[in-house]
């Protein structure tokens, strides 16, 4: 899916849907989505949902809804390794956001999609990074975290998935930034803004300028925090988690 919203298949709802998506608008994507039949859309509309309670806290009861849903048409491998992975996510969105505690069901979903998931199928990649997610934010195992990061990295460069690629650049970033690899951390959060200013990701775009800032001295860090709380007001306030980001420092 490029910036334009342009996609392989030329589909005026899937580029419908991105952009709905990339501007936050996941209900009115979701509600798209609702219009086809069939397991493929059924899996979208969840993990657009999923992407949501992530993103804003809320909207739990109908992500779960669509979830088992979209779990109930599933019937090859592939499609209920897609399933399994998307419960993983909204189970690790509750953890991680303190909603509930959920992080064995998150664990055990994303084992569950790994044993699935053929090695080289398409969402593989999404799932080892994933599973890197659970390692860095759950278990606190930061080389865990990394080794599955890679793997992700490594996938998403293969299948060309430019928006997981900004994920994967972001996240391998903010370790590198943890041990201390300034300039490394540095080149990961830079090319993580630039995919996704490339893609249209307008979401995605404030925490990687808050990211990047992170890596930068003075006074380019303070003009990227300004930028990512421009967007992040112009969102309304999404995603949530990233308002404490943003503070100015005492």
């Amino acid at each position: 899916m490029s910036g334009t919203g342009t996609n392989e298949e030329n589909d005026p709802l899937q580029t419908a849907v991105w952009r709905l998506r990339s501007r936050a608008c996941w209900a009115d994507a979701a509600a798209l989505l609702a219009t086809r039949e069939g397991v493929a859309p059924a899996l979208q509309r969840t993990a657009l949902l999923v992407e949501r309670c992530l993103f804003t806290g809320e909207g739990w009861a109908e992500a779960e809804e669509s979830l088992r849903g979209a779990e109930a048409l599933a019937t090859g491998d592939d499609d209920r390794g897609v399933a399994a992975c998307e419960r993983g996510q909204l189970a690790y969105a509750s953890t991680v956001l303190g909603v509930r505690d959920r992080a064995d069901e998150a664990r055990t979903a994303l084992g569950r999609a790994a044993a699935l998931l053929a090695p080289n199928a398409a969402g593989r990649p999404l799932l080892d990074f994933r599973r890197g997610l659970i390692a860095e934010h759950i278990a606190d195992s930061p080389q865990a975290a990394k080794a599955a990061y890679r793997r992700a990295h490594a996938g998403a460069t293969v299948h060309a998935d430019s928006l997981l690629l900004s994920f994967t650049w972001r996240h391998l970033a903010g370790l590198a930034l943890r041990e201390g690899e300034l300039a490394e951390a540095r080149h990961g959060f830079a090319e993580s803004l630039r995919l996704r200013e490339e893609l249209g990701y307008l979401v995605g775009t404030a925490p990687a300028l808050a990211a990047l800032a992170d890596a930068e001295p003075e006074p380019e860090a303070s003009h990227l925090r300004a930028e990512a709380a421009r967007l992040f007001r112009l969102l309304g306030g999404v995603p949530s988690w990233l308002a404490q980001h943003l503070k100015p420092a005492a």
